[in-house]
């Protein structure tokens, strides 16, 4: 049965065309321009209901994706560090020497000899030991130790409430 009155207008904003790229551009943990990384320990630990739905759209993505020539990845925890603060071993692992010139002063020179104007604004990406748990069950007392807390609807509309450990 139809009714004659107006649909009513969602009262928040429209809703996005590209809902992915919004907030994967807002670079939450784990994201850069080119990627995003899913810490394993992390996305098993979630609740199974979460596991599940998640196991589908990755299981969609792969078939959707199936037909490319996927490489190997290689994942290395990272931060940004300014070149001028990098010890001998962080340099050479981001591929800069370092010389002493005539008059004295450092030199930082890339991989094909080329000089590097400016070091003390250039920043470089260099390992660091991953702070993510490999083990969940192990994880320091700073990560909730009963998983996820409930999902809530996104966009929250209004005031996520508070939960205390004995409520998740």
């Amino acid at each position: 049965m139809f009714t004659p009155d107006p649909i009513q207008r969602h009262a928040g904003p429209p809703a996005s065309s590209t809902p992915l790229r919004d907030y994967l551009s807002a670079l939450p943990p784990g994201v850069n321009p080119a990627y995003a990384v899913l810490p394993r320990s992390l996305v098993e630990a979630m609740p199974l209901p979460w596991q599940q739905q998640l196991t589908h759209l990755l299981a969609e993505f792969h078939r959707s994706f199936a037909h490319l020539g996927w490489p190997i990845y290689r994942v290395v925890p990272s931060r940004r560090e300014r070149l001028v603060d990098l010890d001998e071993e962080q340099l050479a692992e981001v591929g800069v020497l370092v010389e002493i010139d005539s008059d004295g002063e450092l030199v930082y020179r890339d991989r094909s000899g080329t000089r590097i104007d400016d070091p003390e604004q250039r920043v470089v990406l260099v390992s660091v030991l991953d702070p993510i748990p490999g083990d969940y069950a192990n994880a320091n007392q700073n990560t909730p130790a009963r998983g996820f807390p409930v999902p809530q609807p996104y966009p929250p509309s209004g005031p996520l409430p508070v939960q205390s450990p004995h409520q998740r």
